[in-house]
């Protein structure tokens, strides 16, 4: 599953991950996330951090509580502001890897690739 606001951004990983084998479900914010997750069966979440009506730390938090298993990728292009490192702090709410913004597409496939034997 991919949880990300950005239309174009999302799109963009939406194609990198399926030329790499991967089927994704989209969500443009974590309580569609959420949504999802509960209706169909979901082997890793990417998620972006700052996003309207539900923000990514909070879809972490609320994903590891139901799904303690789900591999959970935080993506940020948010970096620090205001003295918080929100990458850190997604790890710290239970994401099991953490990819600042501009990804680079083969480099996000191996992680992907390395959660998911994992």
């Amino acid at each position: 599953m991919l949880i990300e606001d950005d239309l174009m951004v999302r799109a963009t990983l939406r194609q990198i991950l399926e030329r790499a084998g991967h089927v994704v479900i989209e969500a443009d914010h974590g309580g569609e996330g959420l949504s999802k997750l509960e209706q169909q069966h979901i082997d890793l979440m990417i998620t972006d951090i700052i996003m309207p009506e539900k923000e990514g730390i909070e879809t972490i938090i609320e994903a590891r509580r139901r799904h303690p298993q789900l591999p959970i990728m935080a993506i940020s292009g948010g970096g620090r502001t205001r003295n918080m490192d929100f990458l850190e702090v997604a790890r710290q709410a239970g994401a099991d890897s953490t990819m600042a913004k501009p990804l680079r597409a083969q480099q996000l496939v191996d992680e992907i690739d390395q959660l998911l034997r994992a």
